[in-house]
Protein backbone atom coordinates (compact mmCIF):
# COMPACT_ATOMS: atom_id res chain seq x y z
CA UNK A 1 0.00 0.00 0.00
CA UNK A 2 1.24 2.98 -0.63
CA UNK A 3 0.30 7.04 -1.35
CA UNK A 4 0.45 8.83 -4.36
CA UNK A 5 1.46 12.28 -4.77
CA UNK A 6 0.66 14.20 -8.46
CA UNK A 7 1.02 17.34 -9.18
CA UNK A 8 -0.64 18.76 -12.77
CA UNK A 9 -1.59 22.04 -14.07
CA UNK A 10 -4.80 23.53 -14.60
CA UNK A 11 -5.16 22.01 -17.60
CA UNK A 12 -7.90 19.58 -18.62
CA UNK A 13 -5.46 16.98 -20.91
CA UNK A 14 -3.58 16.40 -17.93
CA UNK A 15 -6.64 16.04 -15.37
CA UNK A 16 -7.44 13.15 -18.10
CA UNK A 17 -3.92 11.51 -17.92
CA UNK A 18 -3.69 11.50 -14.24
CA UNK A 19 -7.44 10.18 -14.08
CA UNK A 20 -6.27 7.44 -16.75
CA UNK A 21 -2.95 6.90 -14.51
CA UNK A 22 -5.64 5.86 -11.65
CA UNK A 23 -7.70 4.04 -13.49
CA UNK A 24 -5.28 1.84 -14.63
CA UNK A 25 -4.15 1.47 -10.61
CA UNK A 26 -7.62 0.54 -10.11
CA UNK A 27 -7.70 -2.19 -12.11
CA UNK A 28 -4.26 -3.38 -11.00
CA UNK A 29 -5.67 -3.95 -6.82
CA UNK A 30 -8.25 -5.88 -8.33
CA UNK A 31 -11.57 -3.08 -9.29
CA UNK A 32 -14.21 -4.19 -11.73
CA UNK A 33 -15.18 -1.63 -13.78
CA UNK A 34 -18.72 -1.55 -11.99
CA UNK A 35 -16.88 -0.57 -9.18
CA UNK A 36 -14.56 1.49 -10.90
CA UNK A 37 -16.71 3.76 -12.76
CA UNK A 38 -18.24 5.95 -9.88
CA UNK A 39 -14.97 7.01 -8.56
CA UNK A 40 -13.96 7.57 -12.46
CA UNK A 41 -17.03 10.03 -12.90
CA UNK A 42 -16.80 11.74 -9.40
CA UNK A 43 -12.91 12.01 -10.11
CA UNK A 44 -13.81 13.74 -13.70
CA UNK A 45 -15.83 15.93 -11.85
CA UNK A 46 -13.89 17.12 -8.61
CA UNK A 47 -10.69 17.76 -11.38
CA UNK A 48 -12.85 19.64 -13.80
CA UNK A 49 -14.12 21.57 -10.82
CA UNK A 50 -11.19 22.09 -9.17
CA UNK A 51 -9.23 23.70 -12.68
CA UNK A 52 -12.33 25.50 -13.79
CA UNK A 53 -14.06 26.87 -10.74
CA UNK A 54 -10.83 26.80 -8.25
CA UNK A 55 -8.41 27.60 -10.91
CA UNK A 56 -10.02 29.23 -13.11
CA UNK A 57 -8.49 27.87 -16.17
CA UNK A 58 -5.33 29.87 -14.85
CA UNK A 59 -1.87 27.99 -16.08
CA UNK A 60 0.00 29.08 -13.77
CA UNK A 61 -1.56 27.47 -10.72
CA UNK A 62 -1.81 23.54 -10.10
CA UNK A 63 -3.94 20.60 -8.44
CA UNK A 64 -2.38 18.52 -6.13
CA UNK A 65 -3.58 15.08 -5.60
CA UNK A 66 -2.47 12.48 -2.55
CA UNK A 67 -4.11 9.34 -3.28
CA UNK A 68 -3.97 5.98 -1.67
CA UNK A 69 -5.67 2.75 -3.18
CA UNK A 70 -5.87 -0.95 -1.14
CA UNK A 71 -7.90 -3.94 -1.78
CA UNK A 72 -10.98 -2.29 0.30
CA UNK A 73 -10.75 1.40 -0.44
CA UNK A 74 -9.61 4.37 -2.74
CA UNK A 75 -9.13 7.45 -0.83
CA UNK A 76 -7.79 10.85 -2.63
CA UNK A 77 -7.17 14.53 -1.86
CA UNK A 78 -7.36 17.41 -4.03
CA UNK A 79 -6.01 20.56 -3.52
CA UNK A 80 -6.77 23.60 -5.70
CA UNK A 81 -4.82 27.20 -5.40
CA UNK A 82 -7.97 28.99 -5.96
CA UNK A 83 -10.10 30.66 -3.05
CA UNK A 84 -12.51 28.12 -1.92
CA UNK A 85 -16.19 27.89 -1.51
CA UNK A 86 -18.79 27.07 0.45
CA UNK A 87 -20.58 23.76 -0.43
CA UNK A 88 -23.51 24.35 1.55
CA UNK A 89 -23.55 27.41 -1.01
CA UNK A 90 -23.89 24.91 -3.95
CA UNK A 91 -27.86 25.39 -5.14
CA UNK A 92 -29.05 21.72 -5.11
CA UNK A 93 -29.44 20.40 -9.08
CA UNK A 94 -32.41 18.36 -8.35
CA UNK A 95 -34.58 20.95 -7.09
CA UNK A 96 -37.14 22.57 -9.72
CA UNK A 97 -35.87 25.75 -9.27
CA UNK A 98 -32.33 25.14 -10.13
CA UNK A 99 -33.07 22.12 -13.04
CA UNK A 100 -32.55 24.39 -16.01
CA UNK A 101 -29.13 25.89 -14.02
CA UNK A 102 -25.96 25.07 -15.30
CA UNK A 103 -24.01 24.85 -11.94
CA UNK A 104 -24.30 22.51 -8.74
CA UNK A 105 -23.83 19.06 -10.48
CA UNK A 106 -20.76 18.40 -10.17
CA UNK A 107 -21.05 18.55 -6.06
CA UNK A 108 -23.97 16.82 -6.57
CA UNK A 109 -22.25 13.89 -8.56
CA UNK A 110 -19.18 13.62 -6.42
CA UNK A 111 -21.81 13.04 -3.16
CA UNK A 112 -23.84 10.42 -4.40
CA UNK A 113 -21.40 8.49 -5.86
CA UNK A 114 -18.77 8.28 -2.87
CA UNK A 115 -18.84 7.33 0.34
CA UNK A 116 -17.20 10.17 1.87
CA UNK A 117 -16.93 13.51 0.34
CA UNK A 118 -15.65 16.33 3.00
CA UNK A 119 -14.31 19.98 2.06
CA UNK A 120 -11.64 21.15 4.13
CA UNK A 121 -12.12 25.01 4.81
CA UNK A 122 -11.31 27.72 2.87
CA UNK A 123 -13.06 25.21 0.42
CA UNK A 124 -10.28 24.62 -2.06
CA UNK A 125 -9.50 20.98 -0.50
CA UNK A 126 -11.75 18.22 -1.42
CA UNK A 127 -10.79 14.66 0.38
CA UNK A 128 -13.31 12.06 -0.96
CA UNK A 129 -13.44 8.04 -0.04
CA UNK A 130 -14.97 5.59 -1.79
CA UNK A 131 -15.27 2.01 0.43
CA UNK A 132 -15.17 -1.48 -1.74
CA UNK A 133 -18.81 -3.12 -1.81
CA UNK A 134 -20.15 0.16 -1.24
CA UNK A 135 -23.39 0.24 -3.14
CA UNK A 136 -23.37 2.01 -6.72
Amino acid sequence: MSTHNVTIPSDLGEARRVQTEIEDALQTCGYTDTEIFPIKLALEEALVNAIKHGNQMDPEKSVALKYQITPERFDITITDQGQGFNPKEVPDPTLPENIEKGSGRGVFIINELMTVVEYLPPGNVLVMSKLRGDAE
